[in-house]
């Protein structure tokens, strides 16, 4: 089957190489000169399971209002008259509910657990190698409060058999040394243990020349315009290099998917919440995170890849704006200077932001939609590092029409038509 697969970001590579390896035709076509230019470029660097969880959950609503009063915010909403943005804030407020909640994160660790499971395999399989790490996430809180509600989030990971740890201050300087210099800021935290860390930029452009390898085309500097239709079928891609034909057509262009969609009649809540990162030299590894470190306070991720830090965070809905704003640039160096001040070397800092893209209940788009020929992989929110490899897999096998390896309810956009 000759696939064609709209973008090249963490998840398009991740879905070619695993079409190829099961011996499809497969290309890839994107606007940028290289694979991962966008949303894989600088991200948190997390592979973390445990930690999949939809940001629709109960006392959201109110926790917003108090986070938007805060000086170091997690969240950012430029008033703006987007339809898009209100619609799609609505719909993730009506998943603020415990039942939904427990739903929508019983389904996004499902997908985890098994994308985790695979990029194991990929590994073992390709040898690639990309700053990684699998020393577990620290999801750190500050607060007793915080603590006490932890207990919701582990009764899920109870019933799915993740393995986790709850620490007091201790145990948390404990698996995080570096911590000492901030421990009384700590008041505990949920280690999962199985969770790991990696550079996706790195991982996206090996897995694409291993996907070469295999004989995926990739054409990139390539503008995307359209989708073509024919007879209620996926005709072509129409671009500014010409029209690309196959027989199956796979989304994977990120929060740009619901553009294109729209004109093919397929609506998908997705909308770009800009998320900021910062990577920084380590200078004193001691000091310095072990692994990932999650601040429940400011929603903040610190990761340790090889010799450099990662911090990510931010919630901005601002449309598709693509600005760098030094706000949220020192936000994220707050985070850091606050609890590693001697880890890594802030005058040496890399900024950066990228567009993630979000559904309003938190699990992904994966699978076929009513056009035959049209499959979605899109939507990964913060967890498309996390999901890739998984989604890769599960999408895979449905387009080689065989029986996917896990429980597929509720990832397709069909959940939408209920």
């Amino acid at each position: 089957m000759k696939v064609i697969i709209l973008g090249s970001g963490v998840i398009g590579v991740t879905n070619a190489y695993y079409l190829a390896r099961e011996g499809h035709e497969v290309t890839v076509i994107d606007r940028q000169p290289e694979a991962a230019l966008e949303t894989s470029f600088a991200n948190a660097g997390e592979v973390s399971p445990g930690y999949s969880a939809p940001w629709a959950a109960p006392g959201i609503p109110l926790k917003a209002i108090k986070w938007l009063m805060m000086k170091h915010s997690p969240l950012v909403i430029r008033p703006q008259l987007d339809p898009a943005l209100w619609s799609w804030s609505l719909r993730m407020l009506r998943n603020c509910t415990a039942a939904r909640y427990e739903q929508n994160k019983g389904r996004m660790v499902r997908l985890a657990e098994y994308s985790r499971d695979a990029i194991k395999q990929l590994r073992a399989e390709t040898g690639i190698q990309y700053d990684e790490r699998s020393r577990g996430t620290l999801q750190m809180f500050r607060t007793q409060k915080q603590l006490d509600a932890a207990q919701t989030d582990m009764a899920i990971l109870d019933r799915y058999g993740v393995p986790y740890e709850l620490l007091d201050r201790e145990g948390c300087l404990a698996v995080e040394p570096g911590l000492v210099h901030a421990r009384e800021k700590v008041s505990g935290g949920l280690r999962l243990v199985n969770d790991e860390t990696g550079d996706c930029f790195l991982f996206t452009q090996r897995l694409a020349r291993e996907a070469e390898r295999l004989g995926v085309e990739f054409r990139m500097g390539v503008n995307i315009r359209r989708l073509l239709m024919e007879q209620d079928n996926i005709s072509g891609v129409e671009t500014d290099a010409g029209t690309f034909t196959g027989d199956g057509y796979v989304m994977a262009l990120g929060s740009y998917s619901p553009l294109l969609l729209k004109a093919v009649g397929i609506k998908v809540p997705i909308y770009p919440v800009k998320g900021y990162s910062i990577t920084l030299p380590i200078v004193d590894a001691a000091a310095a995170p072990v692994s990932t470190l999650m601040d429940e306070t400011h929603k903040v991720a610190i990761t340790r890849l090889g010799e450099r830090i990662r911090v990510a965070g931010t919630a901005e809905l601002a449309g598709y704006d693509l600005g760098l704003d030094e706000r949220r640039g020192e936000t994220v160096k707050f985070v850091v200077s606050d609890l590693f001040p001697r880890g890594g070397d802030l005058s040496r800092t890399e900024f950066w932001c990228g567009l993630r893209p979000m559904t309003p209940d938190g699990t992904p788009c994966v699978g076929a939609t009513r056009i035959p020929n049209l499959y979605l992989n899109t939507g990964h929110g913060t967890l498309g590092w996390t999901m890739a490899c998984g989604s890769g897999r599960l999408l895979t096998d449905l387009i080689s029409r065989k029986i996917p390896e896990i429980d597929t309810e509720g990832l397709s956009i069909d959940r939408y038509a209920a």
